[in-house]
C-alpha cells in the first residue's frame, strides 16, 4: 500500500464571504509527534487561501482530507440531475459545469449555481423553499437523495447529510459545491480519489467525514464534537498520537482538524479503507467515495 509522509485535514466552509472561522487546516507527520494546526492569516483563511496552499504549499507527498462532498448523488436515479438536458455525465464534468456557472462568483461561491433556473430545482434552499426535484420517485425520502457512500457511513452510526440540502448548521451543500469549485480549478496539480486512480506519488484529496475520524479518536453517542483540549488529547491518544499543547476550551473547527489530520496518519495506509466494498468503477467516476466509509 502507498505511503504518505504528511497528513493535511481541512475543515471546510461553504458560508458567502471571503474569509471563514469554520476553515481550519491541520497537518501531521508521518514521523510522529502531534498533528499541527497551520496558522491561518491574520484575518483568518480564505477558500482561495487553500486553493494556492494546495497548488503550491504542502509536501509533495501529502494525503489530504477535506470535509466536504466531492459530488453528488448519481447512482440512485442515473444522473446527477435526472430531467435536465446538460446533466453532467461524471464527477469532472460536474466540478468543470459548478465551476463555469459560478465564474463570476467571489471567494470560490456557488450563489450562482444555486440560483440557476435548472440546478436550483433539485436543491432545498429553505425550510419553505424547496426545489420541485429535490424529492424524486426514485429516492423519495423526507431527507432528500443520498450517495451510495452515505448508505455506507450510516451503517457506521453517523448521520450524512443530503449534499442537495442548503439549510441548517448541518447542511453540506454550499461547502461541497464550493469545493467542487476549488477541486476542478486543481485539475492536473493534485488527484482526487477515487475518481481519479490512485497515483504512485504525489498529493491525493480525498473526501472525508470528520465524525467517522472522531469516532476513530473513541468518541461515542449522538454528538461527535470535541470542544475542550482534555478530550481532544484522548481521542488523540485512543488515535496513537501525542497530545497537542493546551487546556480550557477549542473551537470545533480546530479540534476536528487535528483529530482528522491523527486519524488520517493513523489508517491511511490500510488497504481495506482504499477498497470499500461498494466502491465500483462507474461509482468513483460519478459521485466518489468517504474515505473511512467501508
Amino acid at each position: 500500500m502507498r505511503r504518505f509522509s504528511h497528513f493535511l485535514a481541512i475543515d471546510w466552509s461553504g458560508a458567502k464571504g471571503e474569509r471563514h472561522k469554520g476553515i481550519a487546516l491541520s497537518l501531521a507527520d508521518a514521523d510522529g509527534g502531534p498533528p499541527v494546526l497551520v496558522e491561518p492569516p491574520p484575518r483568518g483563511w480564505a477558500r482561495a487561501d487553500v486553493l494556492a496552499l494546495l497548488r503550491d504549499g504542502i509536501p509533495r507527498d501529502t494525503l489530504v482530507g477535506m470535509d466536504l462532498g466531492i459530488a453528488l448523488p448519481f447512482a440512485d436515479a442515473g444522473a446527477f440531475f435526472p430531467g435536465w438536458d446538460d446533466s453532467p455525465p461524471d464527477a469532472q464534468a460536474l466540478w468543470e459545469l459548478i465551476d463555469r456557472v459560478c465564474a463570476d462568483d467571489p471567494h470560490l461561491e456557488c450563489g450562482s449555481f444555486v440560483a440557476h433556473a435548472q440546478a436550483s430545482r433539485y436543491f432545498r434552499h429553505s425550510k419553505d423553499h424547496v426545489g420541485d426535484r429535490f424529492h424524486l420517485h426514485e429516492a423519495p425520502t423526507r431527507e432528500g437523495r443520498f450517495r451510495i457512500a452515505e448508505h455506507a457511513q450510516r451503517q457506521q452510526g453517523v448521520r450524512p447529510v443530503s449534499n442537495f440540502n442548503l439549510v441548517g448548521a448541518a447542511q453540506v451543500g454550499k461547502s461541497s459545491l464550493t469545493g467542487m469549485r476549488m477541486l476542478h480549478q486543481l485539475r492536473g496539480v493534485v488527484s482526487v480519489w477515487p475518481v481519479d486512480p490512485l497515483p504512485a506519488s504525489g498529493p491525493v484529496v480525498v473526501e472525508m467525514y470528520t465524525s467517522i475520524a472522531a469516532r476513530g479518536g473513541g468518541v461515542s453517542g449522538a454528538r461527535t464534537k470535541i470542544r475542550t483540549y482534555e478530550d481532544l488529547n484522548l481521542a488523540l491518544g485512543q488515535l496513537g498520537s501525542a497530545p497537542v499543547a493546551g487546556a480550557g476550551p477549542i473551537d470545533d473547527h480546530s479540534s476536528d482538524a487535528v483529530v482528522t489530520a491523527a486519524w488520517l496518519r493513523r489508517i491511511g495506509h490500510e488497504p481495506r479503507y482504499w477498497q470499500p466494498a461498494g466502491l465500483t468503477p462507474e461509482i468513483a467516476v460519478t459521485e466518489g467515495w468517504t474515505f473511512g466509509a467501508v
